[in-house]
C-alpha cells in the first residue's frame, strides 16, 4: 500500500494512492479511520488489514479522486521523535576522506522542521548562508520496539518514505553539535508516501538520487549503508522505546554540496527533487528570505 495525509480542503486526512487515484480511507469506511498517520499506526495490524479492505472497496465502487484535486502532505506529520544517522554511507565517508565509524553516529531532528511535497524550503539568511541537501531513506517504525533483536528488526517497520535531510552547515559545523542546523523549521521535507513494508522487497538495495534544478547531484544506492536498517533498530532500541510513526532517517550518500569543490550550497529559487526506487519523488523549492507562513 502506499498510504498519504492529505487535505482536501477539511484538513489533514488519512488516503491511500492506487492508480494516480487518491482514496480517502475514513470516507470509504464510515469514519473507522483515525485522521492521521500516526494514531493509524498506533492500531498496528488490524488498521493495516482495514486499510487493505478499504482500498479494495474503494476501487470496486469507484470512490476514488483525482491526485490534482488534492494536496498532499507530508505522510506523517506528528512523530514523537525523528532519530538521524550522521555518516552511514561508505561513498559519504570516501568523498570526506575519512574513516567509516565504528557505531552509529545519532542526531535528531525536529519534528517541527516536517514539511511535505511541494512545499518550501525557507531559510534566513541572516541565519545561514550554507544550506545543504542530503537525500536519505527515511524508515517509519509501526509498533513499539524496545530491546529488539537485528534478527527480528524488520518486523517493527510499518513502511519507507523519502526524506530530504536539508542542513544549515554552517550552523552545524559552529554549534559543535548537530541539532540546530538540521532542526529550522522547513528542515525535513517527507514524501510523497508511506509504501508498506510488503511494497519494498530490499530496503538496503535501492537507487537514490538528489537533482537541484535538474543536475544530478547524488546517485547512489541504499547498498553503500555502513550500518543497515535491522542493525540500527537494534541500536537504538537498546537505548530507547521506538513507537508508531518515529522516523529514522538512515544517512545520506555521497555528492552533497559541502564536499563539492567548488562547493555548491542552496539557493533562492532552486528546485530540490529526492528520489528513492520504489519510493517516488519529493520536490521542494527554496525560497530564502524572512517570511514564513504561520
Amino acid at each position: 500500500m502506499k498510504l498519504i495525509t492529505f487535505d482536501a480542503g477539511q484538513g489533514p486526512r488519512l488516503g491511500a494512492l492506487a492508480n494516480d487515484q487518491v482514496i480517502d480511507l475514513a470516507e470509504v469506511s464510515q469514519g473507522d479511520f483515525p485522521a492521521d498517520m500516526r494514531a493509524f499506526l498506533e492500531l498496528g495490524e488490524a488498521g493495516i488489514e482495514t486499510a487493505r479492505s478499504a482500498i479494495e472497496q474503494a476501487l470496486t465502487n469507484g470512490q476514488t479522486t483525482l491526485v490534482e484535486g488534492v494536496k498532499i502532505l507530508a505522510p506523517i506529520l506528528n512523530p514523537s521523535k525523528i532519530i538521524a544517522v550522521g555518516l552511514n554511507y561508505m561513498d559519504h565517508c570516501r568523498e570526506q576522506n575519512i574513516d567509516p565509524p565504528q557505531s552509529p553516529i545519532l542526531f535528531t531532528k525536529f519534528p517541527s522542521s516536517i514539511i511535505g511535497p511541494d512545499d518550501a524550503i525557507r531559510w534566513d539568511p541572516a541565519l545561514t548562508s550554507q544550506v545543504d541537501f542530503e537525500a536519505e531513506l527515511a524508515v517509519v517504525i509501526g509498533r513499539p520496539a524496545r530491546h529488539v533483536a537485528e534478527t527480528a528488526a524488520l518486523d517493527y517497520v510499518a513502511g519507507y518514505t523519502i526524506c530530504q535531510d536539508v542542513s544549515a552547515r554552517d550552523l552545524q559545523l559552529g554549534d559543535g553539535q548537530w541539532i540546530r542546523g538540521k532542526s529550522l523549521d522547513t528542515f525535513c521535507p517527507l514524501g510523497p508516501y508511506l509504501a508498506t513494508r510488503d511494497e519494498i522487497a530490499d530496503p538496503q538495495n535501492l537507487a537514490i538520487r538528489c537533482t537541484v534544478n535538474d543536475t544530478v547531484m547524488q546517485d547512489s544506492t541504499t547498498a553503500e549503508m555502513i550500518f543497515g536498517i535491522a542493525f540500527l533498530i537494534e541500536y537504538m532500541s537498546r537505548a530507547f522505546t521506538l513507537l508508531p510513526g518515529d522516523l529514522i532517517v538512515t544517512g545520506t550518500p555521497d555528492g552533497v554540496g559541502l564536499f563539492r569543490s567548488p562547493k555548491i550550497f542552496l539557493k533562492n529559487g532552486d528546485k530540490v527533487i529526492t528520489e528513492i526506487e520504489g519510493l517516488g519523488k519529493l520536490t521542494n523549492l527554496c525560497v530564502e528570505g524572512t517570511t514564513f507562513p504561520s
